[in-house]
């Protein structure tokens, strides 16, 4: 579903990510789509789009899964895999939760490019700092 006018607010304090251009396409229980339009300032000196451009767009569509309903998740770890250059001009990341549990989660994110190719895969835990 699309995201809420609060939900874009809340995470528009998120500015690393939002001013780097990452946007909140679609929310859900426990999953988000976020996205990004790639533009000249995020590519490396070979012209390809950066490494952190990607991790940067998973870990903004990791927040907003783990965190859209009720803030207090944060990252514990992440590992990322970069597949294959992007083409096009769009990114998107979708993270989908694998496990939540009372205090920890685990979420797979997906950074795909224009053409639907599987860009980076990711993993992350998160961890509760509130308590449930």
């Amino acid at each position: 579903m699309k995201p809420s006018e609060e939900t874009i607010r809340l995470f528009q304090n998120d500015r690393f990510a939002t001013e780097n251009g990452a946007v909140i396409e679609e929310v859900d229980d426990h999953y988000a789509k976020c996205s990004l339009k790639i533009e000249d300032r995020h590519r490396n000196a070979m012209g390809a789009v950066m490494g952190g451009v990607y991790f940067t767009l998973a870990d903004f569509a990791l927040a907003v899964a783990s965190n859209w309903q009720e803030m207090g998740n944060v990252s514990l770890n992440s590992e990322i895999t970069y597949l294959t250059a992007a083409k096009g001009d769009v990114l998107t990341a979708e993270a989908f939760c694998v496990k939540n549990g009372r205090t920890t989660g685990y979420y797979r994110i997906d950074v795909k490019d224009s053409c639907g190719n599987l860009a980076a895969a990711v993993t992350a835990t998160t961890y509760c700092v509130a308590k449930k």
